[in-house]
């Protein structure tokens, strides 16, 4: 095992993306943040457009848990998974509640209590558990589910099989470096498809090399589709907005959703967008109101402001569109 450590390790040296601005702080918060960006989101996108904006905003897990929950969606904008912008700000203000005075909240450095705090799950626990504490212990995001699956030709595993695999595997006199190379090399090497085997330091240990794409076993998935009928409700220029109470997109602002169109409303088009798990189609009316009949009207420019969803943003540009035709 020492010997596969030293190969990663040079490997990591050689070819590791050691510049990435979350593996050059020692701050628990900056990790954290970028651990829970990067969950079902690639790291060029929460690079060039979030990380670096909502630190600059936010600054510290004090500053978060200070900040209203719409300006730290507002914040949040375009990157969905909008539950964990939420879980992150309700954990800043479990862990500055009670503080002493000039005491700055900081994150635990222990598992199980990391655990405990909203949106943080058993892998994101152990990731601010090796990046931030540098505790001994492995990771298991997707890149390095994959590279276990192979070197032990793995189709369908359970995830404790894995977990115990990952822990027998781990460096634990340097989990840092181990688990970031182990990320990358599942990156940049050990790819779902076309994976450059003659390039990977692990390939001596390997048992499903002959035929990598074989592990795991890949579930196919029929993404179902869900239709909806958005009205815009117009009163003196203002557009009609509420406030999401329910699981999905809770707390964003965003058009109504009604059973059956006003007969008083116009159809001004479609717009489509694809969800992990289903895609929206929804069809869009526009309704000219006489009287004031909803409770939060605002302008083009003031919704701008307001934290909305990708979807809400589509059916914006189509009424702006539409009304630029009149």
């Amino acid at each position: 095992m020492k010997q596969t450590h030293k190969k990663i390790q040079i490997w990591y040296t050689t070819h590791g993306r050691k510049d990435l601005p979350w593996r050059t702080s020692n701050d628990p918060y900056h990790i954290y943040l970028s651990e829970v960006m990067l969950q079902q989101t690639q790291v060029k996108t929460v690079l060039e457009r979030y990380y670096f904006p909502f630190l600059e905003k936010f600054p510290t897990l004090k500053s978060l848990s200070n900040a209203a929950l719409d300006d730290v969606l507002k914040m949040w904008e375009g990157l969905g998974y909008y539950n964990r912008a939420k879980n992150l700000h309700h954990t800043a203000q479990l862990l500055s509640h009670g503080q002493p005075q000039g005491l700055a909240p900081t994150l635990p450095n222990d598992i199980d209590e990391l655990i405990k705090l909203p949106g943080i799950g058993k892998n994101t626990a152990h990731a601010v558990a090796a990046f931030a504490f540098n505790q001994p212990v492995p990771i298991m995001e997707a890149n390095v589910k994959r590279i276990l699956c192979r070197l032990n030709k793995l189709k369908t595993p359970k995830d404790k099989q894995l977990w115990e695999i990952a822990y027998k595997l781990v460096d634990k006199a340097k989990p840092f470096d181990y688990n970031q190379a182990m990320m990358d090399i599942g990156a940049t090497i050990c790819l779902p498809k076309n994976p450059i085997c003659d390039l990977c330091p692990l390939t001596h240990l390997c048992k499903g090399k002959e035929d990598p794409t074989l592990y795991p076993t890949k579930k196919k998935r029929i993404v179902p589709t869900r239709e909806e009928n958005i009205l815009i409700s117009v009163y003196d220029d203002k557009l009609s907005l509420i406030q999401r109470k329910g699981k999905f997109l809770h707390g964003l602002w965003g058009f109504e959703s009604i059973e059956v169109p006003l007969c008083a409303s116009e159809y001004i088009g479609e717009v489509t967008h694809v969800y992990t798990h289903f895609k929206l189609t929804c069809k869009v009316y526009v309704y000219y109101e006489l009287d004031k009949e909803q409770e939060k009207y605002f302008f083009i420019d003031e919704i701008q402001k307001l934290a909305i969803s990708k979807v809400d943003d589509k059916i914006v540009k189509l009424y702006l569109d539409t009304i630029s035709k009149l």
